[in-house]
């Protein structure tokens, strides 16, 4: 046996399990929360909420396929920060790693959590304020750091349910709406009316809930070192995997307007699919519904707090945060680092306050600061893109649709989210932006100046 290949996870994912695998990762809490937002910066324009599905998913397909020729050169399984580290420099690894642990993990944490409570408080007719939003997110999650701290089995077993579970209402939804010929409810009165109108180049700012309904796709690349003949089937699976995510969020989208209407689901927001239930089951209809939904949504919790309880740790284990030589121990009893865990939790907290404040003042018009952290982490992106082409300009890449066309249009892909990103609310998203850029910063000189490479 090759030596070399012994610390190589086994080969043992075929077309089929790659591609069910991606769809996994890929479809999360998004899609029930973002649709009506969407629609209203489309104006309410079907086909325009459409087309940005279809630019959400391009991106996503180019940006998979060039971000695999980084998984199939390399050892390591740590994900985008190992191709940093690998294959630009340990700096920008920091910089990146910064991002992450700071800013991307906490910020998509605090949100996820605070949507789990708006749909908590719908499910039991709870009124319906911003500060009770917040603090049932707060508690959802808080159970869950403690969930994934204690027992990593108990995470896990949460996540696998959740997979399941949320596929349930998209695909329900969706072929319900085939039969589906009953009139569009009318909106109760007292409600603001959102009516369908011109946008004019507005509609690009929908790109910011897209990219968020889509989010998590750069984690399909980590499976690379485990499919059976990658450079077929992992390929095969990177474009047909968003395809068919693709396919089931536009039929949810188009389910749901065909049941209830553009202006219906502008106006109602996230109350939305309470009403689905209740026209698809009857009476106890929409608590079914919210009851999946919420169960999908803390999936999504659960895993994002899995995930990023580990972050610090692997950057300190690489000497790239403050302390490191205590956060990277690894405690036996929990396997996890005590350190890393106060890290994790006590800026997730931070940032549902400045979630909080964002919301209770509109600061964001409409958006959050999860939208803005994923549209930032989509302009890291473009860094790895283009060490692809010089990479094909240096002939360690031959095909010229890996090396050039890929890499060129998952750029594109980028700068429109980030287009749609600013043109969503340019002063505070200029503002937030350039602060994600200050993290990375001050990561990429920390990481200099502590191995003295100034």
């Amino acid at each position: 046996m090759n030596k070399n290949n012994m610390n190589l996870p086994e080969e043992h994912y075929g077309f089929f399990t790659a591609t069910a695998m991606i769809i996994g990762i890929v479809i999360g809490s998004g899609i029930f929360f973002k649709a009506d937002d969407v629609l209203k910066y489309t104006g309410g324009n079907i086909r325009l909420g459409i087309l940005v599905f279809c630019i959400g998913a391009f991106g996503i397909i180019f940006g998979c396929l060039t971000l695999t020729e980084f998984s199939m050169r390399t050892k390591s399984n740590g994900g985008v920060i190992s191709y940093y580290e690998e294959f630009i420099s340990k700096s920008v690894a920091s910089g990146f790693g910064w991002f992450q642990t700071f800013i991307y993990y906490p910020t998509i944490t605090a949100v996820v959590s605070w949507v789990a409570g708006i749909y908590t408080i719908l499910l039991f007719d709870l009124e319906n304020t911003l500060e009770k939003q917040i603090l049932i997110g707060f508690g959802y999650m808080v159970l869950f750091y403690v969930i994934n701290i204690v027992s990593v089995a108990i995470g896990g077993y949460i996540q696998n349910l959740a997979t399941f579970i949320k596929l349930i209402p998209l695909i329900g939804i969706a072929l319900a709406s085939v039969f589906w010929s009953s009139a569009t409810p009318a909106i109760p009165e007292g409600v603001q009316i959102f009516a369908i109108g011109d946008v004019g180049y507005g509609w690009l700012a929908a790109l910011a809930p897209i990219a968020f309904s889509f989010d998590g796709w750069i984690a399909a690349t980590s499976i690379t070192t485990e499919v059976k003949n990658p450079k077929r089937n992992l390929t095969l699976a990177l474009i047909i995997g968003p395809i068919i995510v693709l396919a089931v969020y536009l039929m949810y989208f188009l389910g749901l307007n065909k049941m209830l209407g553009s202006e219906y689901i502008m106006s109602m927001g996230d109350a939305t699919v309470s009403k689905v239930g209740e026209l698809l089951l009857g009476q106890y209809g929409s608590r079914i519904l919210l009851t999946l939904i919420i169960i999908a949504v803390l999936g999504v919790v659960n895993g994002i707090v899995l995930a990023s309880l580990r972050i610090p740790q692997a950057l300190a284990s690489k000497g790239m945060i403050p302390f490191a030589k205590k956060v990277e121990v690894i405690n036996p009893k929990i396997n996890l680092s005590i350190g890393a865990c106060l890290i994790s939790f006590v800026i997730s907290v931070l940032w549902m306050l400045v979630h909080y404040i964002t919301q209770k003042e509109n600061l964001l018009f409409g958006s959050d600061i999860s939208e803005i952290s994923i549209v930032f982490s989509y302009v890291t992106y473009i860094i790895l893109y283009i060490k692809v082409l010089r990479m094909k300009n240096d002939n360690v890449i031959t095909s010229k649709f890996k090396g050039i066309t890929c890499p060129i249009l998952a750029i594109f892909g980028s700068l429109i989210i980030l287009v749609g990103g600013y043109i969503s609310n340019p002063v505070y998203v200029t503002f937030f932006l350039l602060f994600c850029l200050v993290i990375c910063v001050m990561g990429f000189w920390y990481y200099r100046v502590s191995h003295k490479q100034v």
